[in-house]
C-alpha cells in the first residue's frame, strides 16, 4: 500500500474514532450505556485501522485518543492519559500477533490483555493518587468488566466491517 493510502486512511480512521468518542456530547444516553456503545466503536476503529492501515497508524490512533478524552473531561486527570494510550496499544498488538491463529483469537487476547492491563494499571495508579473513593471506585469499574464487552464488541464489529473494506 502507498504511503499516501496509509496516510489517508490513518487520516479518516482517526477522524472516524474522534467522532465515535464525541458521540456522547450529541446523543443522549445514559453513562453506562453510552460505554458501552462508544467503547464498541472505538475498539473496532483500533482493530480496523491495525488490519487496513497497519501498526504504527493504529498506536496513533492508540495514543491520540485517551489525549482528546482528557481533553472533552471523559478522563479526569492528565496521568490517565497514558495507560489508556498503553492500554489501547496492548489491545492492537496483541490482536495482531494472535490473528495468526484466527480473528477469534486474535480478539479474545486482544480483549483479555488489554482488560488486564487497564485494571491492573489503574489499581496501581490510583494508590499513589488521592482522589475520592467514589469516582476511584467508578474508573475501577470503567477499567474492569465493561472493558471485557466493548473489547469483544469491537472485535465483532471490526470483523464484518474489514470485509467490506478493500
Amino acid at each position: 500500500m502507498s504511503d499516501n493510502r496509509i496516510i489517508t486512511r490513518t487520516a479518516l480512521l482517526l477522524a472516524l474514532t474522534l467522532l465515535f468518542q464525541s458521540l456522547r456530547f450529541f446523543i443522549p444516553l445514559p453513562p453506562f450505556l453510552s460505554t458501552f456503545i462508544i467503547g464498541s466503536l472505538v475498539n473496532s476503529s483500533l482493530l480496523i485501522a491495525a488490519e487496513k492501515a497497519g501498526l504504527w497508524p493504529a498506536l496513533i490512533i492508540a495514543a491520540v485518543t485517551p489525549l482528546v478524552a482528557y481533553f472533552q473531561m471523559l478522563l479526569p486527570l492528565p496521568v490517565f492519559i497514558l495507560p489508556v494510550a498503553l492500554g489501547n496499544a496492548a489491545y492492537i498488538c496483541l490482536f495482531l500477533f494472535a490473528c495468526k491463529w484466527g480473528r477469534i483469537p486474535g480478539t479474545v487476547l486482544a480483549t483479555v490483555g488489554k482488560t488486564g492491563f487497564l485494571y491492573l494499571a489503574f489499581t496501581w495508579l490510583l494508590t499513589f493518587i488521592a482522589i475520592p473513593s467514589k469516582l476511584a471506585a467508578g474508573i475501577m469499574l470503567a477499567m474492569s468488566w465493561p472493558q471485557l464487552v466493548t473489547g469483544a464488541l469491537g472485535g465483532l464489529l471490526a470483523s464484518l466491517v474489514v470485509k467490506r473494506i478493500r
